[in-house]
């Protein structure tokens, strides 16, 4: 683990060793007090040297001005470590994050994993600075503190620092204690994150069922098991601060009481008494410094785990092998293809797919129908390899999409769907989004060819029109429409429609169905759909159920064959 966490260091290794070398300074300019009041309270005053006293006191300011300096540099250059060590940590969790299987994110809460990205960072900067900082530090005015004091006299320096081991004992055996309080709080605090994140993603659902109070249960039930889980770290971190409280009080107490006794029996003078006194702050200082140490590496570690949870997560596998797809006729076959959604809760599985065989033409537009849970949704995910299938093999133009860079694959397949996402940003970074080196003129003709051009004009921003988070400020329609453009300036060879028109009105549905017909035009084409009228068209139509593929054939052909198409285009139209 600490192996894992030094690496981060390797890109900020100049700075840091520029702050370890500020460190070291102050911690030695410390040192150099008590021997100098030491000396003014013993030969300097009482014999009324004004020479020395000026220099020394001169001296002295010279030392403060420049750990002055120093503490600033540590202060801002050596945080600025730790920013740097959060920022690579960040984007390399955030890299990983592209490279995940869907089935990651359908396992973990969307407000657990930005806890981790931002929360769990966090700490992990004030561990990566303060950490190596106070302990480089902590470690060289112990080492000094004892050299000065063992000068002045080394019977009592060795019965005081003979406290040291028992407080690095004590502090090792209540540290497992500590790291699983903190684990714990850590995981609870993601929970509630997670709960605020869905709460206003669904604010608008929540407000439309008056269902307020509801919302407020499930967060103070969360809330409720973080504070328990923050009382129980706290515990820990009472009996720990508390106990370390007792050690530093009690040294205080060994050293008037040692101290006065061997000033009693002449074993030193007033100056070296009053030089003790002062090098006791310094070697408690330190200590203060090391119990500190213990909350910031309870957290900073407790977050890096976390955060390396992601790291360890295996990414979207790549045969070595595997080749560009190029020059897409679009073919597409299912060879006795299953496939089955597994859970981690409890490693059960629930089949959707069972031994399915179909092929498509190229160039042709294949329309998708049939019940709900027959696969068709999971069928159009499958072919850009966003799950991986159980058996069997899916080709496009003959070769296995498992041969293919998943890269390439991608690239030549688009996709709208009926749950449209758009980034937050303007209408110009959301098409634009289907090719990021489009042109300005690019961009207007796909908005064109998907029939939004004509409203984006209307608006006051035209495309620089900010259209909030998800787009909240635009209707189902122009989400839509502004997703089809996105697919137009992507021009793929391959198109997946899912439920592209079903929640729309019918005024609606037509000026998409216009851009959906163009946008299929020379393409092999996919659609799932609902609404029968939406796929007359279609050159050929597939029936999907659990049992896989049960008819197949024009809008015409399926009619005159009285099965399932017919029964369910003549419940549509009963009217």
């Amino acid at each position: 683990m600490l192996k894992r966490f030094a690496r981060y260091y390797k890109p900020h290794m100049k700075l840091f060793t520029l702050d370890m070398i500020a460190a070291f300074i102050v911690a030695c300019a410390d040192l150099f007090y008590p021997r100098i009041a030491q000396n003014i309270i013993n030969d300097y005053v009482p014999n009324k040297n004004m020479g020395m006293l000026l220099a020394w006191s001169g001296a002295l300011l010279l030392i403060y001005v420049i750990k002055m300096l120093l503490s600033y540099f540590m202060q801002y250059q050596g945080h600025m470590v730790g920013v740097g060590i959060q920022s690579d940590m960040r984007k390399e969790a955030f890299g990983r994050l592209q490279k995940l299987p869907f089935k990651y994110f359908d396992e973990n809460k969307t407000g657990s994993i930005l806890s981790r990205i931002v929360n769990d960072t966090f700490e992990i900067a004030e561990l990566s600075h303060h950490g190596p900082e106070d302990l480089f530090l902590s470690i060289i005015s112990l080492i000094g503190a004892f050299i000065m004091m063992a000068q002045i006299n080394i019977l009592l320096t060795l019965i005081l620092f003979a406290m040291v081991p028992l407080i690095v004992l004590f502090a090792v055996l209540l540290r497992k204690h500590m790291n699983r309080a903190f684990l714990k709080s850590r995981e609870e605090i993601a929970e509630v994150n997670a709960t605020i994140e869905n709460s206003i993603a669904g604010i608008r659902i929540s407000r439309s069922y008056v269902s307020a109070e509801h919302e407020m249960e499930k967060f103070d039930e969360n809330n409720g098991r973080y504070i328990q889980a923050r009382d129980d770290s706290y515990k820990v971190m009472g009996y720990f601060f508390s106990g370390m409280g007792m050690f530093t009080d009690l040294l205080y107490l060994m050293v008037l009481f040692c101290g006065g006794l061997f000033f009693f029996y002449d074993q030193i003078n007033v100056g070296e008494f009053a030089a003790y006194i002062l090098y006791i702050n310094m070697f408690l200082n330190p200590i203060k410094k090391l119990v500190n140490i213990f909350e910031q590496l309870q957290n900073g570690m407790t977050g890096f785990k976390r955060v390396q949870a992601i790291m360890d997560e295996p990414a979207e596998e790549e045969k070595p092998d595997a080749k560009e797809l190029k020059d897409v006729k679009g073919t597409i076959d299912f060879e006795d293809v299953s496939f089955s959604y597994e859970s981690t809760d409890d490693n059960s599985s629930h089949t959707v797919i069972d031994h399915l065989t179909m092929h498509i033409d190229p160039g042709k537009t294949v329309a998708l129908v049939g019940p709900s849970g027959s696969g068709k949704t999971t069928l159009c995910h499958l072919i850009p390899r966003f799950y991986e299938i159980n058996d069997g093999a899916i080709k496009i133009d003959g070769t296995d999409i498992r041969d293919l860079t998943r890269l390439s694959l991608r690239q030549n397949i688009g996709m709208v769907a009926q749950d449209v996402f758009l980034f937050t940003g303007t209408i110009r970074d959301n098409i634009a989004y289907g090719n990021l080196d489009a042109t300005n003129e690019q961009i207007i003709d796909a908005a064109k060819k998907a029939n939004i051009h004509d409203y984006i004009m209307t608006m006051p921003e035209g495309y620089d029109t900010y259209i909030g988070e998800r787009g909240v400020k635009l209707s189902g329609g122009q989400k839509q429409r502004i997703s089809i453009a996105r697919v137009f300036l992507k021009n793929p060879s391959i198109l997946i429609l899912d439920e592209a028109t079903s929640a729309l009105d019918n005024a609606t549905e037509m000026l998409i169905q216009s851009a959906l017909e163009k946008l299929a035009k020379g393409r092999t084409s996919l659609i799932v759909a609902h609404r029968l009228s939406t796929i007359k068209n279609a050159d050929e139509i597939i029936v999907l159920t659990e049992k896989g593929v049960q008819e197949r054939g024009t809008h015409a052909e399926l009619l005159a064959k009285n099965g399932i198409y017919a029964g369910l285009y003549r419940y549509q139209f009963r009217e």
